[in-house]
């Protein structure tokens, strides 16, 4: 497979964070660096405030998820910077308050950049597709089932990168949970091939841009026909 990694992109992101000191990239740039990689994510919109929020949330179309913005934030969840399935303006005006209040409680030395107002994906199964950047061995991509449960579990595998779509395929099928994917207990299947594709893609971008020392999508949501990259971060070497 030949893919044209977004360099130009990555380097821009990098070299800007590193510039004002920061170790991370925000999620709408790790988005944009997966896009450009034709890794398709959620329809999403950076704003910074709540008339603006609502908006955006009429725009890309109801029900929205909400969610912090924050170099000093890099599991959202964990400090209460991430609410879903708002439906209406009220929902928005709602969550707004509330994730305000769980940042300053969690992280209150935290500062916001803005919030992202982000489609909200329909179930399916979570996966997890990462790498990260040894010293020794260089570049190499990891592939687990669990989406927040991969840490319990510890159900996942791994190659150096980059890797080709046969070695991304093998690299599912080691993995205990891969029967979740091919349709365990009468479920129907669910698109392998497209996961294979992000984990080829993802492998080439960690290649590629040597200011990431590690990549991470959880989840990865995958459909009976496609998958999106609900949530990634992205750590700077």
């Amino acid at each position: 497979m030949c893919l044209d990694v977004d360099k130009k992109s990555i380097d821009k992101f990098v070299g800007e964070a590193k510039g004002q000191g920061f170790r991370t990239l925000i999620e709408p740039e790790v988005k944009i660096i997966l896009k450009a990689s034709e890794i398709p994510v959620p329809k999403f919109k950076v704003v910074k405030d709540m008339a603006e929020a609502v908006e955006e949330a009429e725009h890309i179309g109801y029900p929205v998820v909400l969610k912090v913005i924050s170099h000093d934030i890099l599991h959202k969840s964990e400090a209460g910077g991430v609410i879903t399935n708002l439906k209406d303006m009220k929902d928005i005006e709602s969550a707004w308050s509330e994730m305000l209040f769980n940042v300053a409680d969690n992280v209150p030395t935290a500062s916001i950049e803005g919030f992202l107002v982000e489609e909200m994906a329909p179930p399916g199964i979570e996966v997890i597709v990462g790498g990260l950047r040894d010293e020794q061995f260089g570049p190499a991509v990891m592939f687990g089932i669990g989406g927040v449960a991969v840490e319990l579990l510890k159900d996942t595998s791994f190659r150096l990168a980059p890797v080709e779509k046969k070695e991304a395929l093998e690299m599912m099928t080691e993995v205990k949970g891969y029967r979740l994917l091919t349709g365990l207990r009468g479920a129907e299947p669910r698109d392998i091939d497209a996961v294979s594709d992000v984990i080829v893609k993802l492998s080439r971008i960690l290649d590629s841009a040597d200011g990431v020392k590690e990549l991470e999508i959880n989840p990865l949501v995958v459909y009976e026909k496609g998958v999106v990259a609900v949530d990634a971060r992205a750590i700077l070497a």
